[in-house]
């Protein structure tokens, strides 16, 4: 389907090789700085007893640590299967098993196969998302309190980046490609479905963005 991301291009990339090193690396050093400020973020919005939704959260390394601090069930979306052996083996070490589904599915594509939670992440996902607009709008949708995404910034030094990255797959043959959408026209996609930017950090290589719905 156009704009939608091509799960074979994923997996050229992210596969079981890869899932291997994400997870190696957890078990030696934790979190990644960007996903602890993630983490972080969340917990200060209050996530005992939420429900906690991660589009594209590989091995699921950050709902641990939210299952952790009180989150009481967690659902990972991806579009590969190369990350599940390891995924499971994470959350049965934790012992969270129980508190965690995980799904084969594309939310920009299809929607309505997935239920809604109080919190939803995307980290280091809108990036390698061709249509961020058709994305982000389903997250939104779906996200009862609060939407968390990270994106690189977009300027001269990460255009270029992203530019040589692209390049090389091109000359590897591989179809997958990375991203620099407009930072304030995503932020403008999330608010315009009813919630509002209160949260937007910019760090040394990745800028985290939280959005919450108004209740009522």
């Amino acid at each position: 389907m156009a704009g939608c991301c091509d799960p074979r291009g994923c997996q050229e990339l992210f596969g079981p090789r890869f899932a291997r090193h994400l997870a190696s690396r957890y078990r030696r050093r934790g979190l990644d700085a960007t996903a602890a400020r993630i983490v972080g973020l969340v917990a200060r919005h209050g996530v005992d007893g939420a429900s906690v939704l991660e589009v594209g959260g590989g091995v699921g390394d950050l709902q641990l640590e939210l299952l952790r601090r009180g989150a009481a069930h967690a659902t990972n979306l991806e579009l590969v299967d190369a990350y599940e052996p390891e995924a499971r083996r994470l959350a049965a070490a934790a012992g969270v098993s129980g508190r965690v589904t995980r799904r084969l599915v594309d939310i920009a594509a299809d929607p309505e196969s997935v239920p809604a939670a109080d919190v939803v992440v995307l980290n280091r996902v809108v990036c390698c998302y061709p249509d961020y607009e058709r994305l982000l709008a389903a997250a939104a949708d779906h996200a009862r309190r609060l939407l968390v995404f990270s994106h690189p910034p977009r300027n001269a030094v990460s255009r270029a980046l992203v530019s040589a990255t692209n390049a090389g797959f091109r000359v590897r043959g591989r179809s997958f490609r990375n991203f620099t959408h407009p930072p304030a026209a995503m932020v403008a996609v999330v608010e315009a479905r009813g919630l509002h930017a209160s949260y937007d950090e910019r760090g040394r290589l990745w800028r985290v963005v939280g959005l919450t719905r108004a209740a009522g």
